[in-house]
């Protein structure tokens, strides 16, 4: 594959060429189509109403712009609010609405155009905690009822895991993961991809891999199970530095998990938080700060000492230099 620059109208292009040997051309053609005419809608942060104009009007406006016939966008303004539960909203102005309603509004000027593309911004960042959690069911039952490509952009990982058939994960425009979220979650390539991915965050942490185990200089000591040891040693990395990382869920107090573990830790709960059904416990494990998340009837107060195992099995390890998995 070779590659070459283009320059057109003041645009420089990058383009592939699928032959082997180079090819040398005097004159190359890039046909381009105007934004308005690529099927592409966009949904906004900030939603971008007109403010002198009624619901119905903002939502029609684009079809007005492509000259529909009125008919038409009254069907399609009726039939898009009828799907966001806005029906008796059509003719008041962006200003007598909620936050969640203008974001409804917003997506219905979207869905009545019928693209073959959503691209969404954020489009629930501006919402309280509870109202972008019943936003975010609706635009997966939206998504399904149009069975539409939606290119979503977000920051929040919650509404990445819930929403996404498939994740791109970017970290500085450059792209360190593409997956399915269960892939993303329980699979991560990096060490930053397991770091972004999960709240609490994965603990992650330099610690020393040597005879079949990992430790620190302030006497942590944990056995690695047997696939992840052979594939250790045989990569070399005996004596060496590397990351471990465990999910806060993967730090079990339960009985049956300290019974089957073969290292028991004794960590003393720095502070404890009580989110509900869970627990998160920031724990001082000799002198290293983990998180771990509980159930809420094992709460344990700031200040006391529990016994805790971590479950080998679902252990992940990056090399320290690189930060990729090893595998």
């Amino acid at each position: 594959m070779l590659y070459g620059a283009i320059e057109a109208g003041g645009t420089k292009f990058v383009c592939a060429v699928g032959n082997e040997k180079y090819q040398t051309v005097d004159k190359i053609s890039i046909e381009t189509s105007q934004p308005k005419d690529r099927d592409i809608a966009m949904v906004f942060q900030n939603y971008a109403l007109y403010p002198h104009m009624s619901v119905f009007d903002n939502m029609a406006f684009g079809l007005k712009l492509k000259k529909t016939p009125e008919n038409e966008i009254k069907e399609r303004v009726e039939h898009a609010a009828e799907l966001l539960q806005i029906t008796d909203l059509l003719d008041r102005k962006p200003a007598a609405l909620s936050g969640g309603q203008r974001q409804r509004v917003a997506l219905g000027r979207s869905v009545v155009r019928d693209p073959k593309v959503f691209l969404m911004d954020e489009p629930l960042s501006n919402l309280d905690a509870k109202l972008r959690v019943h936003m975010r069911k609706e635009i997966a039952k939206l998504h399904n009822e149009l069975n539409a490509t939606m290119i979503y952009v977000t920051h929040d990982q919650t509404e990445a895991m819930t929403l996404a058939d498939r994740i791109v994960i970017m970290n500085a425009g450059v792209i360190q993961q593409i997956g399915t979220p269960f892939e993303v979650y329980n699979s991560p390539n990096n060490a930053f991809v397991a770091s972004f991915m999960g709240s609490p965050a994965m603990n992650i942490v330099e610690l020393t891999y040597q005879n079949g185990k990992v430790i620190d200089h302030n006497g942590l000591v944990i056995q690695v199970n047997k696939p992840m040891r052979d594939l250790l040693d045989k990569q070399g990395y005996d004596g060496k530095e590397i990351l471990f990382g465990i999910r806060p869920e993967d730090i079990q107090t339960e009985q049956v998990a300290l019974d089957a573990s073969e290292s028991i830790l004794k960590p003393k709960v720095l502070v404890s938080e009580l989110t509900g059904a869970e627990s998160i416990l920031y724990l001082d494990v000799f002198g290293t700060e983990y998180i771990a998340v509980v159930d809420s009837r094992d709460h344990h107060e700031a200040g006391s000492t529990l016994e805790v195992s971590f479950n080998m099995n679902k252990a992940h390890f990056f090399d320290k230099e690189t930060g990729n998995v090893i595998k």
